[in-house]
């Protein structure tokens, strides 16, 4: 046999053979990171005055969004001088923002004050004593409503920056995880709904047990233990809202979960329970878990927590950093607030957050949503 049919042949099953490969999920194995442990009381103070030390950033970078529109200033001479808060984690990024908006618009003067937190700059802006606040998270429930008794409407919350993939304190994404030794590898939110949740807005029945998620043999009659983090909580606020809440109705945490005060050690407690089921900030997976991918929609893609989707938003459980300001409806904000808007959710004002390197620059569809709550849409 000739050496050219030899190699056809060899071509052709090697071919077959790749035709074949099943389809699924590849799956990286990395160690648990470093156990992270509650900021000290001096730490939190020297954060409020000059803002929290920046973790070191992640090896791998995102790229700026190229479908991004290019920043163009506008023809008028803005001037003006604005004032307002910051979370601590933000004071790092929101100055590299102002200078580089300053070159383009050196008579606007944009500042933030101590003390620095996303908190107390909020209860500033609902006292109308702060043009803006800059914060790490959405804004508390009875922030919004304080906000709508004294002006009735909310708070125009504008997205400008997503948040980090797990830098501790620094906005991390979040997942949910089980035990090493547990088969499942995805979860839908109609089934966290129905979990976690007693009001079960996504019309899902009570899950209790892992064979109800369709685990067999020894699995198939154990309860699942569920471990969360007890309201009120940033973290738990932020899956409320994803998840339990639904249909323009606020869900609701079942009683009987196994609840933490914080989030530091819940992944150490699912990994010493074969059944156990949690969820909590990626910053924080310090023991050797199994994290799961997510399903938004029933029979939707499963997305893994992996760097790559949380960086390019289509992991559904990445973070973002808010601009919020008190913008009547049917007015216009001043016009050099306006345009700093306008620059952040540029290319060149995400460009800015790639250069930081600690947070994530938005995709675009992100940033049309946040041109569209500046526009009143």
């Amino acid at each position: 046999m000739n050496r050219s049919l030899l190699l056809a042949m060899a071509l052709g099953i090697c071919g077959a053979a790749h035709a074949a490969a099943p389809a699924g999920p590849v799956e990286w194995l990395e160690a648990p990171l470093k156990t992270n442990v509650p900021q000290t009381e001096e730490e939190k103070e020297a954060g409020k005055r000059q803002g929290r030390t920046l973790p070191r950033p992640e090896l791998l970078q995102p790229t700026v969004d190229a479908a991004l529109p290019a920043y163009v200033p506008g023809k008028a001479k803005l001037t003006g001088s604005f004032s307002g808060g910051s979370s601590d984690v933000l004071v790092d990024l929101v100055g590299r923002w102002f200078e580089r908006f300053r070159q383009y618009h050196p008579k606007v003067e944009l500042s933030i004050r101590q003390p620095f937190a996303g908190s107390l700059g909020t209860k500033e802006l609902i006292k109308d004593a702060a043009d803006f606040v800059f914060v790490s998270r959405e804004l508390k429930p009875e922030d919004l409503s304080e906000f709508d008794a004294r002006f009735g409407y909310a708070p125009t919350s504008i997205p400008i920056s997503g948040g980090s993939y797990r830098h501790y304190g620094f906005l991390d994404a979040m997942g949910f995880f089980v035990h090493p030794d547990n088969p499942i590898d995805q979860l839908s939110y109609e089934q966290i709904d129905a979990i976690f949740s007693s009001t079960r807005h996504r019309g899902g029945a009570p899950i209790t047990t892992w064979g109800q998620l369709g685990l067999t043999g020894e699995w198939a009659d154990k309860p699942i233990q569920v471990h969360a983090i007890k309201p009120w909580n940033g973290f738990e606020e932020f899956i409320r809202q994803r998840i339990l809440d639904h249909g323009g109705k606020r869900g609701e945490w079942r009683e009987d979960l196994h609840y933490e005060k914080l989030v530091f050690p819940l992944a150490t407690q699912v990994a010493s329970d074969r059944y156990a089921l949690g969820y909590s900030g990626l910053a924080y997976i310090d023991a050797p878990v199994r994290m799961l991918s997510l399903v938004q929609e029933t029979g939707g893609e499963a997305v893994s927590p992996s760097y790559e989707n949380v960086a390019t938003a289509r992991y559904p459980l990445g973070r973002l950093v808010y601009f919020n300001v008190n913008k009547a409806p049917g007015k216009p904000l001043p016009p050099a607030l306006e345009e700093f808007l306008r620059f952040v959710l540029s290319r060149e004002g995400q460009a800015v957050v790639r250069e930081q390197g600690v947070f994530l620059p938005l995709r675009e569809f992100q940033a049309a949503q946040g041109r569209a709550a500046l526009e009143g849409k």
